[in-house]
């Protein structure tokens, strides 16, 4: 496996074995296919699609049809994320199951924690491209 985080400053000081301590305010904002969602990365391995990240949804955004290739889960720390089977608020946390197909929007914006063991497939507009 091979970890990293994009942006982190101290990566070349830390030997195999270490813990990564992360000042999340300092790493970048980096844009995502899907305008208006942008992302900051907390931890990837790029071999293998697992991907820990934080992504800041803009008000009216929208998320093309997408499948869950592997369990996907997300907390939502501000705003809120809606599909056809619900809305998770701040402070709330919803995992899809592998497979699982949606549309998802944020009214309102939002502010969201995700864990992903594998990229989203999208099934539409971004067909083939990944959400990284």
């Amino acid at each position: 496996m091979a970890l990293e985080t994009p942006g982190e400053a101290r990566a070349h000081l830390l030997g195999p074995l270490d813990s990564h301590y992360l000042d999340v305010e300092a790493l970048p904002w980096k844009p995502t296919p899907v305008a208006g969602i942008d992302m900051k990365v907390l931890v990837q391995d790029k071999d293998s699609g697992l991907l820990t990240a934080l992504f800041r949804w803009a008000p009216g955004t929208v998320l093309p049809l997408h499948e869950h290739v592997e369990i996907e889960q997300s907390w939502v720390l501000e705003g809120s994320i809606v599909d056809a089977e619900g809305e998770c608020k701040a402070g709330s946390y919803v995992w899809r199951p592998q497979g699982n197909r949606h549309i998802a929007t944020s009214p309102n914006g939002a502010l969201v924690l995700s864990f992903f063991l594998k990229p989203n497939v999208f099934v539409d507009q971004f067909a083939g491209q990944k959400l990284e």
